[in-house]
């Protein structure tokens, strides 16, 4: 990670993105947004996911069934005592949050479950 695109943020923007922190659930401010548009990471401005993609999944948390192709990087997360996908931002590596996969929620079986404090939306 490049501390340029960090050096702007917030502490708790901080904690979300370069230390992989979580914010509570149903705390953010992009959980139940619903504008046309796309979010962008909040520390490297990369396009991540376009607005037509977010859904509400009732998780506390924004939810999205597919990213901005080549925007997002994945690792293992073996955190919490369980294995977990992690997203993160393919420019920046900044954490976004963890995707799951299986839960029958969207026809494309998938669920981004993104921490509003690491995204920022631009409307159209």
């Amino acid at each position: 990670m490049q501390e340029d695109y960090f050096s702007h943020l917030t502490p708790e923007e901080k904690h979300i993105l370069k230390d992989k922190g979580t914010e509570a659930p149903f705390t953010g401010e992009y959980n139940d947004f619903y504008e046309v548009g796309i979010f962008i990471c909040r520390a490297c401005k990369s396009p991540l996911y376009q607005s037509s993609t977010k859904f509400n999944s009732g998780c506390g948390w924004p939810s999205f069934d597919d990213e901005i192709k080549g925007a997002i990087v994945r690792y293992e997360d073996l955190s919490r005592g369980r294995v977990r996908t992690e997203i993160c931002c393919a420019k920046c590596d900044g954490h976004l949050g963890h995707v799951f996969h299986g839960e029958q929620i969207t026809e494309k079986d998938t669920r981004h479950c993104v921490n509003s404090l690491s995204i920022q939306f631009k409307a159209l």
